[in-house]
């Protein structure tokens, strides 16, 4: 794998983007599933040379619901599955606070990317973030991606309204992880 050496980053959000969502939070790996086809989308950036960086806000932490050694457990194993399908996720990098909380790493917040971008040197006009919520597509828009491509997987109805009221658009709409894939690497420069 070419990944080590790839200048291209691709930031996935992981709950309705490669996982199912769950209202009542995904707290164990027994309640983890991945989205058809997001194991060959990371398979495919992978392939094409982009590091792929896992963002996501995780309050399970916080609120109590799971410990660090569950989510760390969680992502452990969803690295890897991903591995064994012939993908890699170069690093997750999670917010465990709530919204009440007022961290600056909790999405819509750009923190978590932008602590990506320091601890990797990464040149944000040419990465992309892929999500399933506005949170996501807004994180994306401040922090100054090159694309904030939004999926129709997990939260997109309430994404598309929450983000027409605050005049915030993706640049794509994908109706999955793969199909997200594809357009990023037909219009990588």
């Amino acid at each position: 794998m070419k990944s080590e050496t790839a200048k291209r980053y691709v930031f996935l959000d992981r709950d309705g983007v490669i996982n199912k969502d769950s209202p009542n939070y995904v707290k164990s790996w027994s309640e983890f599933e991945f989205l058809p086809g997001s194991i060959d989308a990371i398979r495919l950036l992978t392939e094409n040379n982009y590091s792929v960086v896992i963002i996501t806000n995780q309050s399970i932490i916080n609120r109590k619901m799971a410990s660090l050694d569950d989510l760390e457990f969680i992502h452990s194993m969803m690295k890897k599955a991903v591995r064994e399908g012939g993908g890699e996720i170069k690093e997750i990098f999670f917010c465990p606070h709530t919204p009440e909380d007022g961290c600056s790493c909790r999405k819509p917040e750009p923190g978590l990317i932008l602590e990506a971008l320091k601890k990797y040197g990464i040149d944000v006009t040419k990465s992309v973030m892929v999500g399933d919520n506005a949170k996501d597509i807004e994180c994306a828009k401040r922090a100054g991606c090159r694309y904030a491509i939004l999926v129709k997987t997990g939260n997109y109805e309430q994404a598309v309204s929450a983000l027409e009221e605050k005049k915030i658009y993706p640049d794509h709409i994908a109706g999955d992880l793969y199909e997200a894939a594809g357009w990023i690497i037909a219009h990588d420069e």
